[in-house]
């Protein structure tokens, strides 16, 4: 049984997820920032045109996760992610000839600037940000920030907040 929690961290909490749907395939990210009580504070999502890499839709949503904590001035984060492989690339040593060593860097040195940390989480604990992923994957709006939560985002939120455990796939 899995369910979404803080982990005891006494930060901001970023979850993130990328995501890619339909046939013609579409991809997009997003990711929503509460406190560590589990209360929304924003949140985003967006669409990557011509894309249909999971990889690099991952990789998006902890870059402009991370972004909009810079942006929100926020000093202390957690940003959990489903990706292990992502997780991997910011946190070891990615290939400087990798298709997104770019990006792996960006996030690195988004990481070492701020008192910022990435962590790896279950699926099942990552509800709330899958919705926002697909969300994005389904829009046609590159980068959108929600300062309050979209339609059908508050049962999630709710869900969370109350510690509704899920069964692990």
């Amino acid at each position: 049984m899995v369910k979404w929690n803080s982990n005891n961290h006494h930060c901001h909490i970023l979850n993130v997820d990328g995501s890619c749907l339909r046939t013609p395939i579409r991809a997009g990210f997003g990711g929503v920032i509460r406190n560590s009580a589990g209360l929304y504070l924003s949140g985003f999502s967006g669409f990557i045109a011509d894309s249909t890499d999971i990889l690099l839709a991952e990789l998006s949503a902890i870059h402009r996760g991370l972004l909009m904590a810079v942006d929100m001035d926020y000093e202390e984060l957690v940003c959990y992610s489903v990706s292990l492989l992502s997780i991997n690339l910011i946190t070891g040593q990615a290939s400087k000839y990798h298709a997104y060593a770019v990006l792996i860097q960006d996030i690195k040195d988004l990481l070492v600037s701020h008192n910022f940390t990435v962590q790896h989480c279950l699926r099942e604990g990552n509800q709330c940000a899958d919705f926002m992923a697909k969300l994005g994957a389904s829009s046609n709006d590159e980068y959108l920030i929600h300062s309050s939560p979209p339609q059908d985002l508050p049962d999630l939120l709710r869900n969370d907040g109350v510690g509704i455990y899920f069964p692990r796939a």
